[in-house]
């Protein structure tokens, strides 16, 4: 059985983040989507939050074992633990390529027998991040393409409020 993991923050979960375990079911068994527990990050949603928008945009995952979690600490130990062959990490721009191959290096020194999978965003997400998709939404920009529609009604409540 191979299984993947798909880790980040996910805060929030972007049209980009779908697109990429979509693409990632079909290249493993089993897909973990772990959520970070990163205590240095400013988060807007907290951990439950974003675990209950990952939960409900893979409910329809029926052709691959999606299970989503969080981790705290390294994600190669984590990886240990559970079994996991692979990392998957998408890329939108050569500066994600810089600073996610610094980390696949360090992950493979780590643990040399996991393999990080690097994922091209498409070309509609290309430029798609948490961080813009915040600062949009928080001026009442337009993010209803950007974001799944309940994650938008979120964003929406959060900055309301």
């Amino acid at each position: 059985m191979r299984i993947g993991i798909y880790p980040g923050s996910f805060d929030p979960l972007t049209n980009g983040h779908l697109d990429i375990i979509e693409r990632s079911k079909k290249i493993c068994d089993k897909l973990i989507v772990a959520v970070a527990r990163n205590s240095a990050k400013n988060a807007l949603f907290s951990i439950d939050e974003r675990l209950e928008m990952l939960l409900k945009s893979c409910e329809s995952c029926k052709d691959c074992d999606v299970e989503v979690v969080t981790f705290d600490g390294l994600l190669v130990d984590y990886c240990k633990r559970n079994g996991v062959d692979f990392m998957i990490r998408g890329l939108r721009a050569i500066v994600d390529f810089e600073y996610e191959y610094a980390i696949a290096l360090m992950n493979k020194k780590l643990a040399p027998d996991i393999e990080t999978i690097f994922m091209m965003a498409r070309g509609e997400y290309s430029f798609v991040s948490s961080n813009m998709v915040k600062e949009v939404a928080s001026y009442n920009g337009d993010i209803s393409t950007l974001v799944p529609q309940f994650v938008q009604k979120k964003l929406q409540d959060k900055f309301s409020g």
